[in-house]
């Protein structure tokens, strides 16, 4: 299957503009080939393509598009515009593949159900369009996309284009209308306890970064590795391994290893070379396939080799990290896809046949966590045990859960963990991906809730740069980062730098800061902050598959 995880994003963004941007907003249709037709029972409305290239040409919608765009805000107007100029980074190469993959092929019949066509072929036209589209001098948009679609007119069928639209990333509403649900028996009281000292505060240590660029003979596997450390770390205190997301890079927590380093911890970020960012660029050129099915089991291994390769810096006369490194000692933390990766390393059981089972319902309505974890539906095996013992603690940022793990994998998880979980998180939303997981994870666990954080919160300020005048779709953008998350980061130093002293002999010092004390106290205007470590019986989701 060849997928990838910023191609989802792309390919679900096309499909949502064309044909739902307005009903997302106004109930009203999007675009078509000359005209697009909105039908609902027997009345129909019409809009011309030509209004709408103009409309992105000039940046104000001519006259005739008033019965539709009159009840839009300015807010919504820039936004729609914006869409229309999008250009998509994806050429005909790539896009054929993806709409080759089991997960494109289900994405596009389950639009094409709104698009109403005597013949039955919406799936067909909509898929050529895509391809020619792409291949346009002008590259890939919403406007090549409708110029080449293979009819006169585009006909929406209004009743079923809002069903679908509905469904979109069911995940992600379901959480809201849980965390709405839950609110009366969340404590908001304002604890009466005073704090030692400041845990997001650095440390006196001064960081020193040595850059690494290891290979794993066994498997062809070239493994760029950052270790954060300084004259301060000691074998008294636990090595941290970093685990990145798809399609990402392991500076994600540049700040977060800065900090733990500034107190004496070695903070070791490896980058998986079958779903960092370079690949995936790569991908998206059409110069690689997306994502195997393999990388679902080669991250943990590449956590593992990399701890192995440590042991052995650790006993290499003259390596400035000699003696510093206990391995065998070890706390991960991973981040999104990463965090799946942690969950793996801590015990979690990948359920083959579980994944296979829920990946053939409708992928239209799967949040873009859950569509990536259906990759895995290809691995040959029926359960996948990737436990490496020498980790001791996990922290997962943000992790995708719901289905790689079936439902009972996570309660093979063998080691203290913490799960956190942002409220409008959209890519691997809360309920289905962290607070159901959390329920199925033994004692000892925490689960920290972020209210207000999205996806991208917890990441360093260097690698969301990306994230201005994003669209805001029902899958991806409106994320809340750089200056705006400060909070989010601040907070989350204090966290890990608690989590893992619970590995030394400080834990005791530490363990305030990992209780719903501390979370009141470092709550903020923009973030308040929540830490369980049982939910409360009426909390428990249920049915959140």
């Amino acid at each position: 299957m060849r997928i990838s995880w910023k191609s989802i994003k792309v390919l679900t963004g096309i499909f949502c503009t064309l044909t739902f941007t307005q009903l997302l907003t106004t109930n009203t249709p999007v675009q078509a080939a000359e005209t697009i037709v909105v039908r609902f029972g027997l009345f129909a409305e019409s809009i011309p393509v030509a209004d709408l290239q103009k409309a992105a040409q000039t940046g104000e919608f001519p006259q005739s598009l008033n019965l539709f765009t009159s009840r839009l805000s300015q807010g919504q107007r820039r936004r729609l515009i914006r869409a229309l100029r999008t250009r998509v980074p994806l050429n005909v190469v790539t896009i054929n593949r993806l709409l080759n993959t089991q997960i494109g092929t289900t994405v596009l019949n389950d639009i094409a159900t709104a698009v109403a066509r005597k013949d039955q072929a919406g799936a067909t036209a909509l898929r050529a369009s895509l391809v020619l589209g792409a291949n346009a001098p002008e590259g890939l948009s919403v406007l090549s996309v409708l110029k080449a679609y293979p009819s006169k007119n585009l006909e929406i069928n209004l009743p079923q284009a809002l069903q679908v639209v509905g469904s979109l990333n069911n995940s992600f509403w379901r959480t809201q209308q849980y965390l709405l649900s839950i609110n009366t028996i969340l404590d908001t009281r304002k604890p009466q306890i005073s704090l030692p000292f400041d845990p997001s505060e650095p440390g006196n240590a001064q960081v020193q970064v040595l850059n690494l660029n290891l290979r794993d003979q066994k498997r062809n596997r070239q493994i760029p590795v950052d270790i954060y450390w300084s004259t301060a770390a000691t074998q008294e205190k636990p090595v941290i391994v970093y685990t990145h997301g798809m399609g990402s890079v392991r500076t994600d927590l540049r700040y977060l290893a800065e900090h733990l380093a500034s107190h004496g911890y070695v903070f070791v970020a490896l980058e998986h070379p079958g779903s960092n960012q370079t690949h995936t660029d790569l991908a998206i050129k059409g110069k690689t396939r997306f994502l195997q099915p393999q990388e679902f089991l080669d991250r943990p291994r590449d956590v593992s080799f990399v701890l192995d390769e440590l042991e052995k810096l650790n006993q290499t006369t003259g390596n400035p990290l000699q003696g510093k490194l206990a391995t065998s000692n070890t706390m991960v933390i991973g981040y999104s896809f990463g965090g799946g990766t942690a969950l793996s390393l801590a015990g979690g059981e990948l359920q083959i046949t579980a994944i296979k089972e829920r990946c053939q319902k409708k992928l239209a309505s799967l949040s873009l966590g859950e569509t990536l974890q259906c990759v895995a539906q290809e691995l040959p095996e029926k359960s996948y045990q990737l436990r490496d013992n020498r980790i001791k603690q996990a922290i997962a940022l943000n992790p995708t859960t719901s289905i790689m793990f079936g439902e009972t994998g996570l309660t093979k998880v063998q080691i203290p963990t913490l799960v956190v979980a942002a409220s409008a998180d959209k890519t691997t939303p809360a309920l289905t991906e962290q607070i159901a997981a959390f329920s199925k994870i033994p004692s000892p666990k925490w689960l920290v809730g972020i209210i207000g954080g999205t996806h991208l919160s917890v990441k360093d300020p260097s690698t969301t740069l990306d994230q201005v005048n994003q669209p805001n779709t029902p899958f991806s953008g409106g994320e809340i980062v750089g200056e705006q998350a400060a909070d989010v980061r601040r907070f989350m130093k204090a966290i890990a730098l608690a989590m893992a002293a619970q590995l030394t002999p400080e834990a005791q010092k530490y363990a305030i800061f990992l209780t719903p004390d501390y979370a009141q106290l470092a709550s903020t205007k923009a973030f308040p902050f929540r830490i369980v470590t049982e939910l409360p019986r009426q909390a428990v989701p249920v049915g959140t598959r």
